[in-house]
C-alpha cells in the first residue's frame, strides 16, 4: 500500500454489509421490454436473459473504481474495489434489452447481485445506442454510502492488487473489463493506467 492510503477499519466496513441501505425497487415498464446499462462485469457476464445487447453511451457519469468490494472481490479485512458510476464525463458500455415476460425475475437477479448493501442508487437514465436512444436501468454509486471511496490511481491499484473475494481476484475483474472494452473498440485510459500500475513491482514486497 502507498503511505497515504488510510482505510476505514474493518468493523466500519462490516457494518456496510450487516446494515444495508434500503433502496426502493424501480417500477418496470408494464408489458414492455426494458434496458439495463452495463459498464463493468455486467458487460462481459450479464447473467440474465436478454434479447439483444448494444454498445451504449451514457452521458453525465463516468466509470470509476469507487466502491470498496467486501464480498465478491475482497473482504472487510482486505477490501478490493469494484466499479461504480460517478458524476461527470461520459461512460461507454453495453445496453441489454430484457424481455418483458422475464422482467421481474431479472430485476430479482440484479437486486441480489448489485444491491446487497445498497451502495448503488438504481436510476433510469438515457443511453445512446447506434440504433437510437433508450432509457436503461443504471446502477449509480452513492457517495454517501460507507463503501464509497475516492482514491488516486496508485492507491486504487494497491487495493485491486490485494483484493480477493467470492468471485475471485479483483485483478481479474479489472482485466476482464478492460479486455471487453478493447474488443468493442473502446479504450478506457483509466483502466489501462491501472493495469500498467499492477505490472509495476509491488511496493509492499520490495
Amino acid at each position: 500500500m502507498t503511505a497515504d492510503l488510510v482505510l476505514p477499519d474493518p468493523d466500519t466496513l462490516l457494518r456496510a454489509v450487516e446494515e444495508p441501505v434500503a433502496r426502493a425497487r424501480p417500477v418496470l415498464p408494464k408489458d414492455r421490454d426494458w434496458w439495463v446499462f452495463g459498464y463493468g462485469s455486467l458487460m462481459w457476464n450479464p447473467g440474465f436473459p436478454h434479447h439483444e445487447g448494444r454498445s451504449a453511451l451514457l452521458r453525465g457519469y463516468h466509470r470509476r473504481f469507487c466502491v470498496f468490494s467486501l464480498r465478491y472481490r475482497g473482504t472487510p479485512e482486505r477490501p478490493g474495489l469494484v466499479l461504480g458510476l460517478a458524476p461527470g464525463g461520459a461512460c461507454r458500455g453495453m445496453a441489454f434489452r430484457v424481455p418483458a415476460s422475464e422482467g421481474e425475475e431479472v430485476l430479482d437477479y440484479l437486486w441480489e447481485r448489485e444491491m446487497i448493501t445498497g451502495v448503488y442508487r438504481p436510476r433510469w437514465l438515457r443511453v445512446d445506442t447506434p440504433q437510437g436512444p433508450a432509457h436503461a436501468l443504471s446502477f449509480v454509486a452513492d457517495p454517501g454510502h460507507g463503501q464509497y471511496c475516492r482514491l488516486n490511481a496508485e492507491n486504487t491499484a494497491a487495493l485491486i492488487r490485494q483484493g480477493v473475494g467470492l468471485r475471485g481476484p479483483c485483478r481479474d475483474y479489472l482485466i476482464n473489463t478492460e479486455r471487453h472494452l478493447r474488443d468493442m473498440g473502446i479504450r478506457d485510459r483509466m483502466l489501462s493506467r491501472l493495469i500498467d500500475l499492477l505490472e509495476e513491482p509491488n511496493p509492499d514486497k520490495r
